[in-house]
This record gives C-alpha cells, sequence and structure tokens, in this order.
C-alpha cells in the first residue's frame, strides 16, 4: 500500500514565471517598484519583534480590512495570499468527488488546489474574444458543482467580466453553489463598466470575493490575502488557516499599505499607462490583444506562442507563453517595456 494519497499522482505541478539572471523578467505579473517607505517601516519595526510569535487573529489588519470593504470583521478572512484561501474554500465547500467550475485559460494554480482538495475539475474554453464564457459556464453547473471560480479580471488574459453580464450570471446560479469571484487584479481597472466584487459579497450570501497584497500593493514576497463573504464561510476559512501562517511582518505591511492608498493609486495609474500604451502598439503590429483590465497584455498568438516566447528572451527579456495558446506578458517599468516592444515589433517583422 502506498504512503501517499493515490489522487496525487494526478497533481498537475505549477509553473512560476521563468527568472533568467541579467534578463527582464516580465513573466510573474510583479510590479516594478517595490514597498513604499512607510511599508518599509512597518517591515522594519515587525522585524525587530520576529522573536515573537505574530497575531494569530491578524485582528487590526482585519479590522481595517473590514472598513475599507463595508463589511463586519466577522465577513473577512486573511491568508498567505489569496491563493491559500482559495484552497481553504475547496476544503470548505466541497466533500470529495464534488465539481469546481472554472474557465480555461484562466488561473494556472486551480487545477491543482482543485486536485489537493479531492475534488473535480470540470472546464470551460474562453470565448473567441478571450472572455469567460459565462453561457457555457452556466450550462456546464450540474447537481455535482458546489464552486465556481470567476476570475476578473482574468489571469493570463486581462479581460474583465462587465456588470450585466455578472449580474445575469448570479441570478441563474443555484443557491447552493458557491461563486468565487478572484479578482487579484482589481486595483488595475480603468473599465467603469467592470463592478467591484465586493457589491455582491455583500448581497449574495454564496459570493466569496478574493483578494491580494501582492499585486498592486507590491507584497508578492510576503505572501498576504483577503477574502470577503458571509460569516459563516469566513470563520470556517479562518478556522483552516494554518495557526500563525500569516507572519507579523506581513500582518505589518499590510496595515501600512491599506493606509498609502496614494501611492497605490499613483503607482496604479503608471502602471494602467503603460498597459494601454503597449497594447496599442502591438495592435499596430498586427498583434490580436484584448482590451486588458490588469497589469499584463495578452497576445493570442496560437501555435506562434513558443516561438515568439523564444524569440523575446533573444532580446533578453522574459514573458510566459502558453503554448498553443498564447503569451501573457507583465507591464514593467517604461524601459523594459520599450525593450520588450522593440522584440515584439522584429518579431512582426519577421513573422512566419
Amino acid at each position: 500500500m502506498s504512503l501517499i494519497r493515490t489522487n496525487l499522482a494526478k497533481v498537475p505541478a505549477y509553473r512560476p514565471g521563468r527568472a533568467v539572471p541579467g534578463m527582464i523578467k516580465l513573466s510573474s505579473n510583479e510590479v516594478p517598484d517595490g514597498p513604499g517607505p512607510e511599508v518599509l517601516r512597518a517591515i522594519a519595526d515587525a522585524v525587530r519583534s520576529a522573536n515573537l510569535y505574530p497575531d494569530l487573529h491578524a485582528t487590526e489588519l482585519t479590522t481595517k480590512l473590514a472598513t475599507a470593504c463595508q463589511v463586519g470583521a466577522e465577513r473577512v478572512a486573511v491568508g498567505s495570499g489569496s491563493v491559500a484561501l482559495l484552497r481553504s474554500l475547496v476544503n470548505v465547500v466541497c466533500e470529495p468527488d464534488d465539481e469546481v467550475l472554472f474557465c480555461l485559460p484562466s488561473f494556472e494554480g486551480y487545477p491543482l488546489l482543485v486536485r489537493i482538495g479531492g475534488a473535480q475539475a470540470v472546464h470551460v474554453p474562453a470565448t473567441a474574444g478571450h472572455e469567460l464564457d459565462l453561457d457555457a459556464m452556466r450550462t456546464a453547473i450540474t447537481p455535482r458543482t458546489r464552486l465556481i471560480f470567476l476570475t476578473t479580471p482574468n489571469n493570463p488574459t486581462g479581460t474583465a467580466i462587465r456588470r450585466e453580464d455578472l449580474e445575469h450570471f448570479l441570478a441563474q446560479v443555484p443557491g447552493h453553489v458557491v461563486v468565487a469571484i478572484d479578482e487579484a487584479y482589481r486595483e488595475f481597472v480603468t473599465d467603469p463598466g467592470v463592478p467591484d466584487g465586493l457589491e455582491y459579497a455583500r448581497s449574495h450570501d454564496n459570493v466569496v470575493v478574493l483578494r491580494t497584497f501582492s499585486k498592486a500593493y507590491g507584497l508578492a514576497g510576503l505572501r498576504i490575502g483577503y477574502a470577503v463573504a458571509a460569516e459563516g464561510i469566513a470563520a470556517a476559512l479562518n478556522t483552516l488557516r494554518i495557526p500563525f501562517s500569516l507572519g507579523a511582518v506581513a500582518q505589518a505591511a499590510a496595515i501600512a499599505a491599506l493606509d498609502g492608498q496614494e501611492i497605490l493609486q499613483a503607482r496604479c495609474r503608471r502602471i494602467t499607462a503603460e498597459r494601454d500604451r503597449i497594447r496599442r502598439e502591438l495592435l499596430e503590429h498586427g498583434y490580436d490583444v484584448p482590451p486588458s483590465q490588469a497589469n499584463f497584455v495578452w497576445l493570442a498568438l496560437g501555435d506562434e506562442s513558443t516561438a515568439f516566447a523564444q524569440h523575446t528572451e533573444k532580446h533578453k527579456v522574459i514573458v510566459r507563453p502558453y503554448p498553443g495558446t498564447g503569451v501573457r506578458v507583465t507591464i514593467g517599468t517604461p524601459a523594459q517595456n520599450d525593450t520588450f516592444l522593440g522584440a515584439a515589433r522584429d518579431y512582426a517583422h519577421h513573422r512566419p
């Protein structure tokens, strides 16, 4: 008899974005600048108490998040990155062999998290416009469906769900099915037609919104995220959190980052301006690039995806290819983006 669960043999490995010394890394959706001065001071202060255990309940952070999200603190759950909360959500909601529904391409961690939780992954392809196919997802709901992941803006395509489409979808989802709106890139949204998922977490008991400090807040290395949900779901998520897994440094950094909204907004304005500039130039050179509401762009290159990534690497730029589908390119500094655009122009001129 094996000492390891037999179904773990089918767990897909997560592939992080490649980093090559001496090259520009635009493969992991990191922001190009680090934490602001107030956050750095909070980190330094927290490190001085590294000999002490962190606040098990993350009380101050939870209170601040509840105020920011306009909900009671009992409806907030925190974790070591939103991905940890997604994993816990599968365990909270699903019995063995229940179904978790999501679209592809989407966050590569979903199949991994579903399999670890003992559930079954069911996915539907994106539309021809590289958007989540909500009609197909609704049709795919079965009596075994217990959880749906909606990623908006979607990783890796950057497309976002519009208000009327989301509301129509939620109205058709059975009440016993939990809808997780994964908004890791919410802070980069500039389209007023894209709703704030928190509206629906506040009004629907079966809607959970997940967000992170890893992207716009520039704290990817500290691993901290949060969820807003009905009180029972939030309590279960907090119960499943590994004790003391949310470190004191991460808590202090997140608290300070929440107070630095002007820095956050200025950073997001710079990134979204660069995002739109890059998309315009790529369109001019014949690339299929859907409108992005995230801190990256998607080049729908199909079978050319691997060749394109290899080409940019020759120009010292590492991007994220999805073989046979497309290439995701993170927004870097203006200089880094110019180097990438130069590689993309060169590829377009010599395109097969």
